[in-house]
């Protein structure tokens, strides 16, 4: 039992947060930010706050507006596709790295 937690970590393993995005360097990811925009990208490069470097990422905007007749919320998202983007740390709410096969 004791020899086990002598063995250095292993290239792939995650022992801290940033390791997540350290092992989601040239792959899509989903990054959730401030004011309802949801980005989806390759992450190119990144630092311990978070700035990013994305590349081929699909933007969304989600605006909710009140229907003046119904008062209603009405959800409206719009798309765009952002050759690379800089993203700064301080807006990121949430990163997801891609969904890797198990197993």
């Amino acid at each position: 039992m004791a020899e086990e937690a002598e063995q250095p970590p292993q290239s792939g393993a995650i022992e801290e947060p940033l390791d997540i995005i350290r092992l989601s360097v040239d792959e899509k990811i989903y990054v959730k930010m401030r004011n309802e925009r949801e980005l989806k990208g390759r992450l190119h490069a990144y630092d311990q706050h978070l700035n990013m470097v994305l590349g081929e990422v699909e933007e969304t905007v989600t605006v909710v507006e009140i229907d003046e007749e119904t008062y209603e919320e009405v959800y409206k998202s719009t798309k765009r596709n952002i050759p690379m983007l800089f993203v700064r740390g301080d807006g990121v709410i949430l990163v997801s790295p891609p969904m890797r096969a198990t197993g």
